[in-house]
């Protein structure tokens, strides 16, 4: 297994108490498969992958308890310098907002061109020449001609393209894309997604692919891994999460994405707000959110079931969920 995240717990130190952000998260990657993790904002899903990339803010986050293991090696246990050296080079990661993260006063060939200058020594000649061509490699039309441009002189879309082109520089063994199509149009947001799956393909690379959006991973996952409240709440095959979701709060993310053949219908939207992470309700934190909500789902917490031999579910009725669709 490539990477194997093991029971992890983050949380965040504030004046008004401790925010458990992400609470007992298990899942893995192999070399050449996609891992969609799906949930509303606040549920923990980037929380969780500044975790594994080793770029949490600490102090005020801290990673509690859990295991973090890439090629069998606990990230967790490694000193500072030997985890720059697996960042970057092994791992990378494709942030949501290419414009503010990349540097506005840089040209976007000498942003590409220092992981090759500080990783692998090159000069700048055969750095800028790299640039190019990883830069021909995602489709920048004119690479040549636009290397010494600046993050400001392109497209949203061209920029999410450099984004990744910065990320395969070091063709690391593991990607981690935090919304890559969150701000581009739905045009563009198809063209990256076939772009990264390309390119994965290419390189063999796994995929962690976070998104709120279940239409985004419809072709491009193998797994998927629905988070809520800090806590995964389904795994499960991609294809089968969508014929038959095994927990209420998936079914309603499904019931959301709009539907040509429901024109003209009111949208379906889950009532009720996420919980605030400082005051998780007791038991099954979707509960009161939740349709089937009886009694024990808020009092017991529900354990993430055996639903069948690719799936889990934390439901205490997922039999039910799986029922009534």
């Amino acid at each position: 297994m490539l990477l194997e995240v093991r029971d992890l717990h983050v949380e965040f130190h504030t004046r008004d108490g401790v925010a458990k952000a992400v609470n007992g998260v298990n899942y893995s990657v192999a070399e050449g498969e996609t891992l969609a993790v799906l949930g509303e904002s606040g549920s923990g899903k980037s929380v969780t992958a500044q975790a594994v990339m080793g770029i949490l803010d600490m102090p005020p986050g801290k990673i509690s308890s859990g295991e973090i293991l890439f090629k069998d090696q606990d990230l967790l246990k490694l000193k500072g310098e030997e985890r720059r050296k697996i960042r970057g080079q092994e791992m990378a990661m494709i942030f949501q907002d290419a414009l503010s993260s990349l540097n506005p006063v840089l040209s976007v060939g000498e942003q590409i061109g220092e992981l090759f200058t500080v990783h692998r020594g090159m000069s700048r000649k055969d750095a800028k020449a790299k640039a190019v061509e990883l830069m021909d490699r995602v489709r920048i039309p004119a690479a040549k001609e636009r290397v010494g441009q600046y993050p400001h002189q392109f497209s949203g879309g061209m920029r999410q393209r450099i984004m990744i082109a910065m990320a395969l520089a070091l063709e690391p063994s593991l990607i981690i894309a935090d919304e890559p199509t969150t701000a581009l149009d739905v045009t563009v947001q198809a063209q990256v997604m076939d772009l990264l799956a390309e390119l994965q393909r290419e390189l063999n690379m796994g995929l962690i692919l976070i998104t709120h959006d279940l239409g985004v991973v419809a072709d491009v996952a193998d797994k998927i891994a629905v988070m809520y409240a800090g806590r995964i709440v389904e795994t499960s095959p991609v294809h089968e999460i969508y014929k038959a979701p095994a927990h209420p709060y998936t079914k309603g993310l499904l019931q959301s994405i709009p539907r040509l053949d429901q024109k003209g219908q009111e949208l379906y939207a889950i009532k009720g707000l996420p919980p605030n992470l400082l005051r998780i309700p007791p038991g099954c934190a979707f509960n009161p959110r939740c349709p089937m909500a009886q009694d024990v789902c808020r009092t017991d917490v529900p354990p993430l079931a055996q639903v069948s031999e690719t799936r889990q579910s934390a439901c205490h009725f997922w039999k039910e969920t799986l029922d009534a669709r």
